[in-house]
């Protein structure tokens, strides 16, 4: 007999994608082959896919092939190298969505006054239909049937049968649904399946259908015991493969007719199988409220990539009066609207044209590359507080992780997580990375963010206290199973180690020193972990700027934390409001300080990055980047915008910005300088063709500025227009802005627009603006950046004052394209 031992390479554990590749390298050979998992010596036929599932392999485990047979030594060879290489490729791992926070109800919907049940959010978006009960298969009934010597053909028959109908849904798939339909085709094709049912009938003598649904059971509880969440949800996948069986045995039990859709319909189900979902015809499919489901259930990966909003959170028994009523789900807000009535259907129409169009403008600019003007790359990276933003922030165009906040796993519960759970989350970021780096910053807990089961001391001034790197030394057990998680989860991807609140030299050498003894640790356990982790700190507090030549020779990069290092180096409480105004870090201490840190770093081949929150503030992009900062990491929805804002920068003008704003003597000198600055974007036009719609069905004042602060988003005017409408309806609700005349001019100065603009909308029929000055059909929306130095007020007395012009107005309402009004209003308005 003759062994290879190995280590599990798979992210994801042994599931079933693996399971059957490996089963099928296996089955090429004459000779026997078993698996065994020495973690938990469990042993299994390496020829059935189904019992290497059931061995509960994650990754890493430590792993033996015993092979014995004629053509043991060819049988090893080949094994060996297929397992060094090609067998890390059968894997492949879901990407869960993050947890969706949900938006607050805009006031444009709010009053209207829907009917409204709050829920989870698991895949976003909006969809609107009758509610229809999806009534799962109840398999008790196939009970009644006792054993009979026709069994064991009737089995052989309904296996062959669903075999034939998985390949028939093969031929027509593709991407996951192809990938989730051939593992379920592997597990019937599989020994280990339909050999338990036979033993379970020819054993324990039970009925086909008894013996179908004990195997279920038996795979499914093994499943259910697995310490990793995915292989848990793989549940659903058996149930799934075992019910199709059944009803393909006994057809006279299935319903008299198929559950089909012939119109938008949102479903409403305990849970759907995948084979459910894809049964489903999608076109009419338009949401689903699923009670138990899990966020890498097959089902709802599914859902997501046939972007099928679900929510959850809410009981079939809740909404049972309901079924056969008109709903819209919607997964922004996170709540469903019973019986919306024509205004609130309309406002959700709206919703969905918007967001199809800013989707699709998202996506476009997500793409492009993050170079100044002359061709200077900058990384620009996201900041995260779970494994599950990951995906959300690669989307919006991050080019990494700059800071994993890992301290977010450890609060809020009552223990803290163990390795296995860390190493999980970790390297589900690093395998959404695809080789991008990831910044794991250990965790900064103690002093402001208190862990109840650390014990640690309430304190007067946390902020300067008993927290982060600090703490390690005491916590040292917490501190080396949490270096050996990502240790081990760098083997999967591009990881990198940041250590938070350094202060002195001391420090970065005993953690060196422990991250030295850990990786013995590991290399002595035969555990696969990364032997490159590059190693880098937080510059918080201000007396390492004054060393950091010293911690050169110590470590890779340097990450500003500004937020902290601004309030440390002022002597300022941010959080205490009489002192908060002095928090500002544009001031020439803060500046120089940073240009101090660039320039030691830089001389020692050092990078240096910044992801406090000035890393996102566009204002000061050529300030920082004029600084010679390499990396700038924000939260995820804030790249795409800075990404736009550095392709129209010259690296150059930025240098030179910056040596000013280190010589000025204020704050308000700095300020001064930056507004002087060339435009951080082309200067956009006040007025333009891109904000003058006509022919919108808009009926009412809510879905004129919900319509118009939309367009702006989908315009690159706005990246907050929920906001932005907010700031419009707080004067709205002050004073009317109808003028007379048809017209209304809706106006603000607002934080949340990022180009100043004129929004037009010649409305098709008058509207109801709720005021005494009458209806309206033309309205001109004026929203002013809060640094924009035009005064919006003027612009609303200047537009008032032309619209008593008779000659004016009439030549404007007789305007018939968007080109004629713009044309019109060039001509006649100064700003």
């Amino acid at each position: 007999m003759l062994t290879i031992d190995f280590f599990c390479p798979l992210p994801n554990g042994l599931h079933a994608r693996p399971a059957w590749a490996l089963k099928e390298q296996c089955s090429a050979w004459r000779s026997d082959i078993r698996f065994i998992n020495t973690r938990l010596n469990s042993h299994a036929d390496a020829k059935s896919s189904l019992a290497l599932i059931s061995t509960g392999t994650l990754f890493n485990d430590r792993c033996v092939l015993e092979i014995s047979g004629s053509d043991e030594e060819q049988a090893r060879r080949s094994l060996e190298t297929y397992l060094a290489g090609a067998f890390i490729d059968s894997d492949s791992i879901p990407s869960g969505d993050a947890p969706h926070v949900a938006h607050p109800l805009p006031r444009s919907l709010l009053r209207l006054s829907p009917h409204l049940q709050h829920a989870i959010t698991l895949a976003s978006g909006i969809g609107a239909g009758t509610l229809r009960r999806f009534e799962s298969n109840n398999l008790q009934r196939y009970r009644q049937y006792p054993a009979s010597p026709e069994d064991t053909t009737r089995l052989e028959h309904s296996l062959a049968t669903l075999a034939e109908r998985l390949n028939q849904q093969l031929r027509g798939l593709d991407g996951e649904s192809k990938t989730i339909i051939s593992a379920h085709l592997s597990l019937i094709q599989d020994d280990e399946f339909a050999g338990n049912i036979r033993r379970l009938m020819t054993e324990d003598r039970l009925s086909l259908a008894e013996a179908i649904m004990r195997n279920m059971d038996q795979i499914c509880d093994k499943l259910s015991s697995s310490a990793s969440d995915y292989l848990r949800e793989r549940v659903s996948d058996i149930r799934d493969i075992s019910e199709q069986l059944l009803s393909i045995t006994w057809p006279e039990l299935a319903p008299a007719a198929a559950f089909t859709l012939h119109s938008p319909t949102i479903l409403l189900a305990d849970d759907l199988t995948p084979s459910q979902f894809l049964s489903l015809d999608t076109r009419h499919l338009k949401g689903m409220v699923l009670e138990k489901t899990g966020r890498t259930s097959h089902t709802l990966i599914l859902a997501r990539a046939a972007s099928i909003p679900v929510l959850s959170g809410l009981t079939v028994a809740l909404l049972q009066p309901i079924i056969g009523k008109e709903v819209i789900l919607d997964g922004v807000c996170s709540v469903l609207v019973l019986e919306p009535d024509r205004a609130v259907s309309h406002y959700y129409a709206i919703a969905q044209r918007l967001a199809a169009k800013r989707h699709q403008q998202q996506i476009k600019d997500a793409g492009l590359p993050a170079r100044t003007k002359d061709n200077v790359p900058v990384d620009i990276a996201a900041n995260i507080g779970s494994a599950l933003e990951a995906p959300g922030a690669f989307a919006s165009g991050a080019q990494g992780v700059g800071l994993f906040r890992t301290e977010m796993l450890y609060m809020d519960r009552d223990a803290a997580p163990d390795e296995q759970e860390q190493f999980e989350a970790y390297q589900q970021v690093l395998l959404s990375a695809e080789g991008k780096p990831v910044i794991f910053r250990t965790m900064d807990i103690g002093g402001d963010k208190q862990i109840p089961y650390l014990s640690l001391p309430q304190e007067e001034n946390p902020f300067l206290g008993y927290r982060a790197v600090r703490i390690y030394p005491e916590f040292s057990s917490l501190f080396r199973t949490q270096l050996r998680a990502i240790l081990r989860a760098g083997a999967s991807g591009n990881a990198l180690l940041m250590i938070p609140m350094v202060h002195s030299l001391d420090q970065i050498l005993w953690v060196k020193q422990t991250l030295q003894q850990v990786q013995d640790e590991l290399k002595a356990e035969g555990l696969r972990y990364t032997a490159h982790l590059p190693l880098g700190i937080m510059v918080e507090v201000p007396s390492v700027c004054f060393i950091i030549d010293h911690f050169c020779d110590e470590v890779d990069f340097f990450s500003i934390g500004s937020n902290d290092m601004t309030q440390y180096l002022y002597a300022v409480d941010r959080n205490n409001s009489r002192v908060s105004p002095l928090y500002n870090p544009i001031a020439p201490s803060f500046l120089r300080m940073v240009r101090q840190i660039v320039t030691a770093a830089h001389r020692h081949g050092k990078w240096v990055g910044i992801c406090g929150e000035l890393a996102g503030e566009g204002r000061y992009l050529p300030l920082l980047a004029g600084l010679g900062i390499d990396e700038f990491s924000m939260s995820g929805p804030r790249i795409p915008a800075i990404k736009a804002l550095l392709r129209n920068l010259d690296s150059q003008a930025c240098q030179t910005l910056a040596e000013q704003a280190c010589e000025c003597r204020s704050a308000a000198e700095i300020e001064t300088l930056l507004t002087d600055f060339a435009p951080e974007e082309p200067t956009r036009p006040l007025l333009a063709l891109e904000n003058i719609v006509m022919h919108e069905p808009l009926s009412s004042r809510e879905q004129v500025l919900q319509f118009l602060c939309g367009n702006l988003a989908i315009n690159g005017r706005t990246d907050h227009p929920l906001e932005l409408e907010e700031d419009l309806w707080q004067r709205e609700e002050i004073v009317t802005t109808a003028v007379g005349f048809g017209v209304a001019i809706p106006h603000t100065k607002s934080q949340w627009i990022r180009h100043s603009s004129i929004s037009i909308a010649r409305l098709e029929k008058p509207i109801d603006w709720e005021s005494e000055m009458g209806d309206v059909e033309l309205v001109i929306m004026l929203t002013l950046g809060e640094q924009e130095g035009i005064n919006h007020v003027k612009v609303f007395s200047q537009l008032a004052r032309k619209l008593v012009n008779k000659a004016f107005r009439e030549a404007l309402f007789s305007a018939t394209t968007p080109q004629s009004i713009l044309d019109l209003l060039n001509a006649e308005l100064t700003f």
